[in-house]
């Protein structure tokens, strides 16, 4: 079984997001599935499957399955374009959050995703203790928003794993403005097995919608301001968010299982 790790959003090794991916002839058992995540210890580890003129893909972090993610569509992408079939332009894919589509266009690759819809919540004192410093603002989707006035203080952060885990959604984005770029951004996400997420396309599904409202446009340069660091580029169309950004090749493996 070949294995590929790739580096998602960056135009480097080592850094945005690394992902492992692996195209599959046939499905495999779930618990496999989990125990080669688990093994890798990535954010996420992708599987794919041919379907008609698409693939089938899941994504899976250390603790489990996972209904959307953005840089392990991007590094799957990545390599059904350079690897697989190369003479693709765009890569459909049929997954728990519906159909999604990764266009190419050199080496730029562009995600159509759905947005998700935010509901305005109470700032809570469990919030403030979690990030260290009280939010502006706070919105769920199905992950949690927390909104702060500072980049220096998004970029600083130094956050509570455990009072993470204790708030409502399955992951928590801190983000502010920017002063170089529209929007800066960090992710925790401990209840997947993930101290921080390095770069998250799916939590810019959540505050690319925030930033829109509130900012009267509908693209951005977007950072995620994690020890790695990422940029994606960002557009609002209806209920879609497109991310656009580039992948690199870290790695080619045989598993042998």
């Amino acid at each position: 079984m070949k294995q590929y790790v790739v580096d998602a959003f960056t135009d480097k090794v080592f850094g945005g997001n690394p992902a492992a991916v692996i195209i599959l002839d046939d499905w495999i058992e779930d618990s496999l599935m989990l125990a080669i995540a688990k093994e890798n210890n990535l954010s996420e580890t992708a599987f794919a499957a041919k379907i008609d003129s698409g693939y089938h893909l899941r994504w899976f972090t250390p603790k489990g399955e996972i209904d959307l993610c953005g840089h392990a569509t991007l590094a799957t992408a990545y390599v059904i374009t350079h690897f697989i079939e190369p003479e693709l332009n765009t890569v459909h894919f049929q997954t728990l959050s519906g159909a999604l589509t990764v266009k190419r266009d050199g080496e730029w690759l562009s995600l159509d995703f759905p947005a998700f819809e935010l509901k305005e919540v109470d700032v809570t004192e469990a919030m403030r203790k979690a990030i260290g410093i009280k939010p502006h603002e706070a919105y769920l989707g199905r992950d949690l928003v927390l909104v702060v006035e500072d980049e220096a203080k998004v970029r600083s952060l130094s956050v509570d794993q455990e009072a993470i885990k204790a708030l409502d959604g399955l992951l928590v984005h801190v983000t502010s403005r920017g002063s170089a770029v529209d929007c800066v951004t960090r992710s925790f996400a401990p209840k997947l097995g993930i101290p921080e997420d390095p770069v998250c396309g799916s939590g810019h599904c959540h505050v690319i919608p925030y930033w829109a409202l509130t900012q009267k446009k509908d693209q951005f340069v977007a950072v995620q301001a994690s020890e790695r660091g990422g940029t994606l580029w960002c557009q609002l169309s209806g209920d879609r968010v497109i991310l656009k950004g580039q992948a690199v090749l870290y790695a080619i493996a045989d598993l042998y299982i």
